[in-house]
């Protein structure tokens, strides 16, 4: 793969971030991901650097991989859950997990462009 498309990044963070959340969730036997202790030490840290490879494969607007890798499993979270009552916290719990990634996105897409300059 020498290069990635745009379209086939999208598909790498959505069924990445959604292959984290769904793993996570079986192998802990909970329903949702992030009650799991896993989570927040394998599968979350993952995203983190799922986002930042698809931000140095794809420099422009890199902050697009970190919300595309959380919001896929926010996503899937809304696709197995049976309740929906507290939906808007955990968006935003989502989007505020997004930071990091988005973060990581855009070191490492600058560092790809530096380094492409010179």
């Amino acid at each position: 793969m020498d290069r990635l498309t745009t379209r086939c990044a999208y598909a790498i963070a959505t069924a990445g971030g959604a292959c984290l959340w769904l793993a996570t969730a079986m192998m802990s036997g909970r329903t949702e991901a992030w009650d799991a202790t896993s989570y927040w030490t394998v599968a979350y840290p993952l995203a983190i650097i799922l986002s930042g490879w698809l931000g140095y494969r794809l420099p422009e607007r890199p902050w697009r991989w970190g919300l595309a890798v959380m919001f896929a499993q926010a996503g899937v979270l809304i696709v197995s859950s049976s309740s929906y009552g507290l939906l808007p916290l955990g968006l935003i719990l989502f989007g505020v997990l997004a930071l990091p990634a988005i973060g990581l996105a855009n070191v490492t897409a600058k560092y790809r462009l530096r380094h492409d300059v010179q």
